[in-house]
């Protein structure tokens, strides 16, 4: 089945905690702490594979998590690193995040790979936080949490050539005879439900060709099939317009050419910019040839074709011309603006307190990924945690706010209570 769009979550290991140990071995006195350090959290990585061309291996898998680091052990042994998660797409495919729309990754060289979430640090062992006045440190860090998302992945073909036009003007027939693709072929609006994506060989030639279904008026709205493909138009080097002239289907062959490009424009304004060129199909039907110089008439500088995909008629000289063309239009891929992920927090001292309801909120994104990596059931860590809290000057923020005592304060997932004597 093939499949273009998917929604999936991911999800970058924890790191692993630090350890508390302390040295004890025989004939050696005050061996001291030798916690070791975390494991550092698996990575999130989407890399291209050539052996895939749909995203439909998503259809039943939508999760996808790093493995945790592990603990650090005793005798200075770090915890091991967590397996990162390898997630292999298709050549073309692009990474949205669900919630802002914001591009985060294009994935269209072959051997693209991109790491979108990182994993969580792993925390210090106790063997960090000895000094002249501490020690025996009983507390080491906890791992850092990894980071989490929803995103969106959309794959935009990548092809040579984009057959286009309205529904039942024979691009299923051509692209069957031009490849050894075999779309399924009717004639009632529709037939074709997803892109059919065929490799043309002739005169010692080849190139990728793709016919687009769906393309009607409004489809740039989501009319039809329109949204769920156009998007694979926009990585086509050349268009190849085709329009009925039987007569048969009732619609004005030049309204169609109008009301087709528009649609290309209204969708992505780049694509009314691309190299195009018409093939007037059906040309074996009784009423063509009053309906191919009426088109003619009225549509100029623009190379056209006439052809009959399904007897062959003109094919040959159609091919040719696109080959032509091919060669004067440069391999370039379009890419699309790239906005990463948010990296680690960087440091900023401003501290910033807000009220919601009953509770004093403290923000500071640097200070809140920070504090997740203290222990809240170790007497220890936790006094340390209000050292740090002191040397952020956070208390000092809260008094300016006006909190009282027995106020309940917010940092990051934490919530404690306020009390002024603390040491």
């Amino acid at each position: 089945m093939f499949l273009d769009y998917a929604k999936i979550y991911i999800k970058s290991g924890d790191g692993g905690s630090g350890a508390v140990s302390f040295r004890r071995e025989k004939y050696v006195p005050r061996g001291g702490p030798d916690g070791g350090d975390g494991g550092r959290g698996g990575h999130v990585i989407f890399q291209v594979s050539p052996d895939l061309t749909t995203l439909s291996h998503f259809r039943y898998q939508r999760h996808f998590k790093a493995e945790n680091g592990k603990p650090g052990e005793g005798a200075n042994r770090f915890g091991r690193n967590g397996e990162d998660m390898i997630i292999k797409v298709p050549s073309g495919t692009i990474v949205k995040d669900a919630e802002t729309g914001r591009i985060l990754a294009d994935l269209t060289d072959p051997v693209t790979e991109v790491v979108l979430l990182k994993g969580g640090r792993g925390g210090r062992g106790n063997s960090h936080f000895a000094t002249p006045t501490r020690q025996a440190p009983r507390f080491a860090e906890k791992g850092e949490p990894g980071s989490e998302a929803w995103v969106i992945l959309e794959l935009k073909l990548l092809a040579d050539v984009g057959l286009i036009g309205y529904p039942n003007v024979g691009k299923s027939t051509l692209i069957s005879r031009i490849t050894a693709a075999r779309p399924k072929i009717a004639d009632y609006p529709f037939t074709t439900l997803e892109p059919n994506l065929g490799v043309v060989d002739y005169k010692d030639q080849s190139f990728v060709a793709v016919d687009i279904p769906g393309l009607i008026e409004g489809a740039h709205l989501g009319v039809g099939l329109g949204l769920q493909f156009l998007r694979h138009v926009e990585r086509t080097r050349l268009l190849v317009h085709m329009i009925d002239i039987s007569g048969f289907s009732g619609r004005d062959p030049y309204e169609d050419y109008l009301k087709i490009n528009q649609e290309l424009k209204e969708y992505n304004p780049a694509l009314a910019e691309k190299t195009q060129i018409i093939a007037l199909n059906k040309c074996d039907m009784p009423d063509s040839r009053k309906l191919e110089e009426e088109f003619r008439e009225k549509v100029q500088g623009v190379p056209i074709f006439t052809i009959s995909a399904a007897t062959g008629q003109g094919v040959e000289r159609l091919l040719d011309r696109i080959i032509e063309l091919l060669k004067e239009i440069p391999v370039d891929i379009q890419r699309f603006q790239v906005e990463p992920m948010e990296s680690a927090p960087q440091y900023d001292d401003e501290i910033v307190v807000e009220r919601d309801n009953d509770v004093f909120v403290v923000k500071n994104q640097a200070l809140e990924k920070r504090v997740q990596r203290f222990d809240p059931e170790n007497d220890e860590s936790m006094r340390s945690l209000h050292r740090l809290l002191k040397r952020w000057k956070v208390y000092e923020a809260l008094e300016n706010a006006g909190i009282q005592e027995g106020d309940s304060v917010r940092l990051g997932n934490y919530e404690f209570i306020y009390y002024s004597e603390e040491e």
